[in-house]
């Protein structure tokens, strides 16, 4: 089966929320495997940028009008996504570690594993 037949095919059958704890999944250990390896600051911004945008594009679902999620669950995720961004400042410019981020997309991870709804942030929007 070729990579683009595998794509079509996941896309089908996979639900808004295992989307998103896949791509939860990818960006946490992008950062887990640049933390193995030492790297520290500027050395990080790849995987950084990319836990960035993720979060970019979960605060945006949030704001958008005519998401269903609970208001109290959106502000906390603008809110967390706030904060991901504020540290990832920090943690390129040496002054905190990557570890936060990384527990923070883990408990994230967590609370989308067991959800029964098979929605997620993006779905409701």
């Amino acid at each position: 089966m070729s990579v683009n037949a595998y794509q079509k095919a996941r896309k089908i059958v996979e639900t808004p929320r295992a989307t998103e704890h896949r791509l939860m999944g990818q960006v946490t250990g992008e950062m887990i495997s640049a933390a193995a390896a030492g790297k520290t600051g500027a050395a990080l911004v790849g995987c950084l940028h990319h836990n960035r945008e993720v979060w970019s594009a979960f605060s945006n679902a949030c704001a958008t009008q005519g998401n269903e999620l609970p208001a109290a669950l959106r502000g906390q995720i603008i809110s967390i996504a706030l904060w991901v961004d504020r540290h990832t400042s920090a943690v390129i410019g040496g002054r905190e570690t990557i570890d936060a981020l990384i527990d923070v997309n883990r408990s994230v991870m967590e609370g989308l594993a067991a959800s029964n709804d098979g929605t997620g942030v993006a779905a409701h929007s």
